[in-house]
């Protein structure tokens, strides 16, 4: 008989290119983090002062308010687009389309300075019968205020946005799983809401977290209506009354990143919860077939290691 072959001395892939990125990166961060402690012209002593002024405090809790605000009406009204979009009717599909087209065609700036001038261009708002008697009239500036208009122009161009996300989500969804439900005997409203619209929030939810985070910094534009209560007029505005304006932007960049910290968190475990199901979803790291490995008993595991029995026996039926 002939010898043994030897074993094959195997030796790890040498990867330099990880070791130079991860000292270049390393350095990078060290410059920035000398330049933010060593540098006086931050002021980190106004910053800390400023930082719980009760006019930034209050500008955060506007902000806050203005971005749940249109995004709730954004939502809302991007699903009935979409839902347009996905009509038979083609004035629905025409009155869609023309709504997405005007709002995404507009910078955000222009509409807000435009609803901040609808007093201007209507100071009067009346019901009645066209071209003739007017049953209500009412000032324009005095229930359309610029907390209104801020709030209305946010989330109508916001909407157009969404609808594109949600009619993408509401397409993801596998057409046979409506035509079994009809043939089910559900109602086409019912179909949507238990059917189609679980299954594509999977695909919805992780672009409307991105468009709510871009939203919560598009409240900063607010000043064109002119909203002067936001984060960003406030801490603009005592940034040039002290001729300080690095220390209150910094202010500014703060909140606005501890916010968004937290809402990408609610994000994360938003996605986390309609991604139940999917192949390679994960919770706590761990990835579904982990999770049912560590259910199962030590007997159990040394079972289905040994290949004689499938994970799950219903696999394989007899019709």
């Amino acid at each position: 008989m002939g010898a043994a072959p030897e074993l094959i001395q195997a030796h790890p892939v040498r990867r330099p290119g990880r070791l130079v990125s991860a000292v270049v990166v390393a350095v990078l961060a060290a410059m920035v983090v000398n330049t933010l402690i060593t540098n006086p012209n931050f002021r980190w002593d106004v910053v800390w002062l400023y930082l719980r002024d009760v006019n930034v405090v209050r500008g955060v809790g506007w902000t806050l308010l203005l971005t749940a605000g249109s995004m709730v009406v954004a939502v809302a009204l991007a699903l009935t687009l979409a839902i347009m979009r996905r009509s038979d009717n083609p004035v629905m599909r025409w009155v869609s389309w023309v709504y997405i087209w005007f709002f995404r065609g507009t910078p955000i700036y222009t509409q807000l300075v435009f609803w901040g001038l609808l007093g201007v261009l209507y100071p009067r708002l009346s019901l009645g019968i066209p071209f003739g008697p007017e049953f209500v009239v009412i000032d324009t500036n005095d229930v359309f205020s610029a907390a209104w208009a801020a709030l209305i122009g946010l989330a109508l161009n916001e909407a157009a946005y969404l609808s594109e996300i949600f009619r993408s989500g509401l397409n993801g969804v596998d057409p046979g799983q409506a035509e079994a439900a009809r043939a089910l005997g559900m109602k086409e409203s019912k179909i949507l809401r238990r059917v189609v619209l679980p299954q594509a929030m999977r695909v919805i939810v992780p672009p409307t977290g991105n468009e709510t985070i871009s939203m919560l910094k598009t409240t900063s534009l607010v000043l064109a209506v002119p909203f002067t209560l936001d984060l960003t007029f406030a801490t603009n505005a005592i940034g040039n009354r002290l001729f300080l304006p690095i220390p209150l932007l910094m202010v500014a960049a703060i909140w606005y990143l501890v916010i968004t910290s937290v809402l990408m968190v609610g994000q994360h475990y938003l996605e986390r919860y309609y991604g139940r199901g999917f192949d390679g979803a994960t919770r706590g790291g761990a990835s579904t077939s982990t999770r049912r490995n560590r259910a199962t008993g030590r007997k159990q595991q040394a079972i289905l290691a040994a290949g004689t029995t499938k994970d799950d026996p219903f696999l394989e039926y007899t019709p």
